[in-house]
């Protein structure tokens, strides 16, 4: 386990002829958690930051965000697009909670997976002592010659799909932007390794950051994988109304009551009613519905952590369940 406030590792195995994006395109994402976890927050009630009661997943150590490092065999890689990218030659101390990532990189020989024996072993050894790994693109064939993919169900770019089906026991998925189970994460290529980077952001530190940091990339807040629900604090997100979204940002922090619509508004420096009409238009909803639907989802998240439902109703600012379930 990583020590207290140590942030989560993020380590790229890097190979020659890597595609730029399966690697710049996460790093961004991770890179932008870090810096939104980093700034200074005045409370749950201010709208700067995550607040804690967001996410199924948050927890005390939330706030230590990422620190993303690249590991190859040479400290100079040139990438399949002619850019080069220092990286560091060695493997730094992973423990269980860090994260193994795999780019893909430009086919030559489709026989070929481009990463030594021994950064296969890293791979290998890192999921078999409880670590996460994860693929862009080609990558998961990295991971299916480490031996780390099983049976479980993988993606990989959709004109690989059918060669990866004939070296994995498990299913591999043609239609979806990413898959994770059982530590192994696996995207479909390019965009998509942003998200499923989002996705794993959401997972450490709950929807509402994930949907910041798309924000911050101007990429959609959520694509789903294959399936899985969509939280309520991403499924409203895939607008571009930045007023809309400052509020979306205090509204997420389902640790309390929600303010009424006029303090709200207050807060923006416009009416309730200007505010009612561009957060309807942009979402589909009334603040109110929304903050309520925030807080049913929070509660149902408490409660499947062991929480009681009168428990979970007051953290996240009724009465009682009853008041939760009026509204």
């Amino acid at each position: 386990m990583r020590p207290a406030g140590a942030p989560h590792r993020i380590v790229f195995i890097v190979p020659e002829g890597f595609h730029l994006l399966d690697v710049t395109g996460p790093l961004q994402a991770f890179s932008a958690a870090a810096e939104i976890l980093a700034e200074p927050s005045s409370g749950s009630d201010s709208g700067d930051g995550p607040g804690p009661g967001e996410g199924a997943w948050a927890d005390a150590e939330a706030e230590a965000g990422y620190a993303v490092e690249l590991y190859a065999d040479v400290p100079l890689v040139e990438s399949a697009q002619g850019v080069r990218m220092c990286a560091s030659p060695t493997l730094p101390v992973l423990t269980a909670d860090d994260l193994i990532m795999v780019p893909g990189w430009r086919w030559h020989d489709r026989r070929t997976v481009p990463l030594t024996e021994p950064q296969l072993s890293v791979i290998a050894d890192h999921h078999a002592a409880g670590g996460d790994v994860a693929s862009v693109c080609a990558g998961a064939f990295a991971l299916a010659k480490a031996g780390v993919l099983g049976s479980v169900p993988v993606t990989t770019h959709h004109e690989l799909v059918y060669e990866l089906a004939r070296l994995v026991p498990g299913t591999v998925e043609r239609d979806v932007l990413y898959t994770c189970a059982e530590r192994v994460h696996t995207s479909a290529g390019i965009s998509s390794g942003i998200d499923l980077a989002l996705h794993l952001i959401a997972h450490h530190h709950g929807s509402a950051l994930a949907a910041r940091v798309a924000r911050a990339l101007v990429v959609p807040a959520w694509r789903p994988g294959g399936g899985s629900q969509t939280p309520v604090t991403l499924l409203h997100r895939n607008h571009m109304q930045d007023l809309v979204h400052r509020v979306q940002d205090v509204l997420d922090a389902a640790d309390g009551p929600p303010l009424p619509l006029d303090r709200l508004a207050a807060r923006f420096g416009v009416s309730g009613r200007t505010l009612a009409r561009a957060f309807r238009t942009a979402t589909g909803l009334t603040p109110h519905a929304y903050g309520a639907a925030v807080r049913r989802e929070r509660a149902e998240q408490l409660v499947s952590q062991g929480w009681t439902r009168e428990a979970a109703a007051r953290e996240v600012g009724y009465a009682d369940a009853r008041s939760l379930r009026r509204r």
